[in-house]
């Protein structure tokens, strides 16, 4: 109210009210959630791994490596792998140098215009378990110069360079990402390293050397007198003398590597980001081994029609032998005493090898092989890769899957098959660290690095490389396989094949089967599937699935083979829950022409009434058990198997401690598989493994197993030698070669 001019007060109007703003629930924006869950997550692992041993990495055991004759070698791998199963087993993975005068021609096509696609990894972030993006395309040339190079600007780098120019080419500038995957005039890609090193013009300290004080990697100007003191026996650097200044010189031994890699990964120091060549087709580059013309390999053009599979083996080392021994990855899964022999259509990386291009820290993170097979990688030329392995047992296989989810918890509640996106790597020494036996291997080219079922395993490369790996399987795989197929129905995981009809096709080919133990296990398998499929037959029937098996006349199962047409059909009767292939029977409504469920997630299909459900039936009663008495009756044919080990243990400690010794004093090369420029000659044989090549008649007794190895690269030999006793390091240390 308010009086005039003439008298009285004047009283002023209310102020207006302020307008209460309504309160919103807090909705982060995705990259902010996903940001403060992967926050909470490192702080939650922070307070599990409250110290960083990285001594652990040099206490953990080398697995076993076996060296096979040439009357060994000449045979069938599988008979070989029997022999040493029994200890070999153990470590989960084991490792095969090849006789001396192993020497197969390298028959990747180097010129080949195709590209393959790489995946782009970021080496500082394995442990979050996120998905590897696309990486450049390549050409085979292509891919060798990028990786050459980016092995030769580590090591000037973090090998402490003999000058001053040699350091700072690289330390003053920070790479930085611009265009994704571009390559830059020195075939690096820009995305490919950034480094919080410190700028400096006096030689610098390698991270191999801070490790030794259990510090990150950096590069630091520290001068020889700053030097931390250390015991000659563990010293990985010798000093050198040049300009009235001692300087630092660290080869890039396995070790050295190994150590920079797991800082990297574990501690962040640097930001890595590499191009790894995996699962490439070799229907596109060509396999590394020649191709069998007696019908051995899937890609034979007489793929198990040939006549000449009778004629004797050919003699060890000659044209025909590399093309036809069973040692040859596009052979060993059709090999006479492998389950996957009955598989008659290609599964690339099954019973068709994939090619993988590796470069410094391209990694193949944890994972063990599809359906808990075994697997073989051969290496056909280039830098070492480091191998780590754990027993396939079931204590260490769920050790290995407790550590993913105690420090991968959050991701593992929206992907809870991670360990089989093969995206995520955690050091050994937590799996140490959580009671998770782990071995390792260091794998050079030309040898055999062999997994077991259901072993975990992984590692990274050294430097540019080519390998190759398929699966294969021995009989006594069986029980993993039933595992596996049981894992896959709970994650809802298609099968690469159905594990009823393999086992079903073995058991047609009962003739085959070589041990009394081999029947026992399969004839266990089989009674076990007819027991739970007659249980859960009668339970629908009884509830109320119509039985139409009388009714409707289905096509047979084809038990001789497992070819493409057999394949098609399977396809169509995954189970909608799942993803089981319905091999002996299914259930289907009359509401979908299309959708079946197996017997045991029916009720899962639709909300149809029971009514409407019906049963289709391929595999009677009377055929389940006439199949396994089939087995049974081969059983009894059999005497108990009387396998010979070749293990010999006291070798076995000798090869470790060799291998623990080569690990600390090998110089890794950088140099690429094959000459960069095209009109110098490529390499027309892969390299003898490093270790086998010194096992010559001519050689001393000392050197019988530390190699001298050779690769020809046009005009260019690079040879490198390991030091043969096993003396203190700092004596011992090979000199970095200053004309890199």
């Amino acid at each position: 109210m308010s009086l005039n001019n003439n008298g009285g007060d004047n009283m002023s109007a209310p102020p207006a009210k302020r307008i209460r703003i309504p309160t919103q629930n807090f909705a982060p924006d995705p990259e902010t959630a996903e940001e403060q869950r992967m926050l909470e997550q490192a702080l939650a692992n922070s307070r599990k791994d409250t110290v960083r041993d990285v001594e652990i990495l040099s206490n953990i055991p080398f697995g076993p490596t076996f060296y096979p004759t040439k009357e060994e070698f000449s045979g069938d791998p599988l008979i070989y792998l029997e022999k040493i199963r029994s200890v070999a087993e153990k470590y989960g993975i084991c490792k095969i140098v090849p006789p001396e005068g192993w020497n197969p021609p390298f028959a990747v096509d180097i010129d080949c215009p195709k590209k393959f696609q790489t995946k782009d990894q970021s080496i500082h972030r394995l442990q979050e378990g996120i998905s590897f993006g696309d990486g450049t395309e390549y050409t085979v040339r292509e891919y060798q110069k990028m990786a050459t190079a980016w092995s030769k600007k580590w090591k000037r780098r973090y090998s402490a360079p003999d000058t001053p120019s040699a350091a700072t080419e690289d330390n003053n500038v920070e790479k930085k990402e611009t265009d994704a995957g571009a390559i830059g005039e020195d075939g690096v890609p820009s995305t490919t390293v950034s480094s919080s090193a410190v700028t400096s013009t006096e030689p610098s300290i390698t991270s191999s050397l801070s490790v030794l004080n259990n510090e990150p990697p950096i590069t630091s100007s520290v001068q020889s007198s700053e030097l931390p003191k250390t015991d000659s026996a563990t010293s990985n650097y010798e000093m050198k003398s040049g300009g009235g200044i001692q300087k630092e010189t660290i080869i890039m031994s396995p070790e050295n590597l190994e150590r920079d890699y797991w800082d990297i990964v574990e501690t962040q120091s640097h930001e890595v980001d590499v191009d790894y060549g995996n699962d490439i087709d070799t229907s596109e580059v060509g396999s590394g081994f020649p191709i069998s013309q007696r019908g051995r390999s899937v890609n034979s053009p007489n793929f198990q029609k040939s006549d000449q599979d009778d004629l004797p083996e050919p003699e060890f080392g000659t044209e025909e032998y590399y093309r036809e021994t069973f040692w040859n990855l596009n052979n060993i899964p059709n090999s006479k005493n492998s389950v996957l022999r009955h598989l008659k259509v290609g599964i690339n990386g099954i019973n068709v090898p994939w090619l993988y291009f590796g470069c410094l820290f391209s990694t193949f993170c944890w994972h063990n092989e599809d359906n808990y097979m075994y697997s073989i990688n051969y290496h056909h030329r280039g830098a070492p890769k480091q191998w780590y392995g754990v027993p396939g047992t079931k204590q260490d296989a769920d050790g290995v899957e407790r550590v993913f989810k105690n420090y991968l918890s959050m991701k593992m509640r929206d992907v809870p098959d991670l360990l089989h996106h093969i995206t995520t790597s955690f050091s050994p020494r937590i799996l140490n660290q959580e009671g998770v036996r782990v071995c390792k291997l260091l794998q050079h080219s030309g040898e055999f690095i062999v997994t077991f079922p259901r072993a975990f395993h992984g590692g990274f490369s050294l430097g540019p490389n080519c390998g190759e790996a398929v699966n294969f399987a021995l009989h006594d795989w069986i029980p993993h396989a039933v595992d596996a197929n049981e894992r896959y129905r709970t994650f809802a995981r298609p099968s690469v094949f159905s594990h009823d009809r393999l086992v079903y096709t073995m058991a047609h080919w009962a003739k085959e089967l070589r041990t009394k133990e081999i029947c026992s296990a399969l004839a266990q398998e089989l009674r076990r599937l007819k027991n739970e499929e007659l249980l859960l037959r009668a339970k629908l029937i009884k509830a109320g699935v119509r039985d139409v098996s009388n009714d409707v006349t289905l096509p047979p199962n084809r038990l001789d083979r497992l070819d493409e047409e057999s394949a098609d059909y399977d396809d169509k009767r995954l189970c909608h829950s799942c993803k089981h292939i319905c091999f002996f029977s299914a259930v289907c409504c009359e509401c979908s022409e299309s959708k079946v469920s197996c017997l045991r997630h029916s009720h899962y299909m639709c909300r149809c009434s029971i009514k409407r459900k019906y049963l289709l039936i391929w595999t009677k009663e009377k055929e389940m058990n006439d199949t396994i008495a089939k087995v049974e009756r081969r059983g009894e044919e059999l005497a108990n198997s009387n396998v010979v080990s070749l293990v010999n243990d006291e070798l076995l400690e000798k090869y470790a401690t060799e291998d623990k010794y080569h690990h600390k004093t090998y110089d890794v090369s950088v140099d690429p598989i094959c000459a960069l420029e095209k009109e110098v000659p490529q390499l027309v044989s892969s390299a003898t493994s490093s270790i086998a090549s010194a096992r010559s008649s001519s050689a001393s007794p000392e050197l019988k197993q530390h190699p001298v190895q050779a690769t020809s690269l046009g005009n260019d030999t690079v040879t490198s030698q390991q030091s043969t006793s096993a003396e203190p390091l700092v004596e011992n240390v090979v000199k970095v070669d200053e004309s890199v």
